[in-house]
């Protein structure tokens, strides 16, 4: 998966956009099914738990597919671009102890993984305006650096191979 460069305001936009919607779907649909359903079939105790429980379960299913559905829609495209990265960055976190250690034994791949993974979070915090933890990024990145300047690798994001992690 290749770093692309995200409008941000468009991305918050409709990021926004699609938790709004899918609060207020949830909440209604919710309500929706489950007195649709306490209607149909009412309880003599008055516990409707089970009720209220499937139509969030139910709701929350509706509104997963349809998510799914649009996520090829141009309105979606920051949104799952974004989606996507987490999900790299997630494969490439349970992976990052072993990544670092065969980085410091001159693992090129691993080098070039963990490289990827801190040029996407950084894209990441800078979309959340999530700053704090970017001098601690700074400082991994500047021991990255270092490790592959003394094993002579040039780091490049383009570099990233995803099914490289399969190695580690």
């Amino acid at each position: 998966m290749k770093l692309e460069k995200i409008n941000k305001a468009r991305y918050r936009k409709h990021l926004n956009i699609v938790i709004v919607i899918s609060i207020i779907a949830l909440t209604a649909g919710s309500l929706l099914i489950a007195q649709l359903l306490i209607a149909l079939f009412p309880d003599a105790d008055g516990s409707h738990f089970h009720w209220n429980l499937l139509g969030v379960i139910l709701t929350s299913l509706a509104i997963g597919m349809v998510i799914n559905h649009i996520k090829t829609n141009e309105f979606m495209t920051e949104v799952t671009y974004v989606w996507k990265l987490k999900q790299v960055l997630n494969k490439i976190a349970r992976k990052m102890k072993t990544l670092e250690e065969e980085s410091a034994k001159g693992d090129v791949a691993a080098m070039q993984i963990i490289h990827y993974s801190f040029a996407g979070s950084r894209l990441l915090w800078e979309l959340d305006d999530n700053t704090i933890v970017m001098e601690e990024l700074a400082i991994k990145q500047a021991n990255l650096e270092s490790i592959s300047n003394q094993y002579n690798v040039r780091l490049d994001v383009e570099l990233f191979d995803e099914t490289a992690l399969s190695n580690y």
